[in-house]
């Protein structure tokens, strides 16, 4: 299990992810006022693994994975799903992941042909502001953690446009 700190519009912090031991396993550099909201994971060392950013010209909210700098995935909102937001993690080939759930409150599930692969949740913890993502070994958690940074910023983009929109309409 990792433990992660939610990001609440601070795109531009450095934090750490940790396992359940509390021994940090990533480091994670926000890069301030990036056009792209981008991230890069590093490992303790301070080494790139991988990196997560926005791409500017894309009709859904779309983030790039790059993992030892080759292209690993794309995270898509999906469209017409009317309740609750999904995302794909689109990998290369066949069995994409599929995110679904409360991703707004960090209770979502990764899946993959069906198969729940991970899960986040606040619900374990009781540390404000941190999630828990629980991944099975048998996956590349490198990916799959990046893939819920990458939703995580978008998340925080559209909470953040939505309250750019509404302070506009009270101007």
């Amino acid at each position: 299990m990792y433990l992660i700190r939610e990001r609440l519009f601070d795109i531009g912090d450095d934090y750490d992810i940790t396992d359940d031991s509390g021994r940090t396993v990533f480091h994670v550099d926000g890069k301030l006022l990036s056009p792209r909201d981008r991230l890069v994971i590093e490992d303790p060392a301070g080494n790139e693994v991988a990196s997560v950013h926005r791409q500017l010209i894309a009709l859904r909210r779309t983030y790039t994975i790059k993992v030892g700098g080759e292209k690993a995935a794309e995270v898509r909102k999906k469209l017409l799903t009317p309740f609750r937001d999904k995302y794909t993690i689109d990998v290369p080939g066949p069995h994409d992941l599929e995110i679904r759930g409360d991703l707004l409150d960090h209770e979502f599930t990764v899946e993959r042909d069906g198969r729940e692969v991970a899960s986040v949740s606040k619900r374990w913890l009781t540390i404000r502001d941190t999630y828990a993502v629980k991944i099975v070994p048998d996956e590349d958690h490198l990916l799959i953690l990046a893939a819920v940074l990458a939703v995580d910023l978008a998340m925080s983009r559209a909470e953040k446009e939505r309250e750019d929109k509404a302070a506009k309409e009270r101007d």
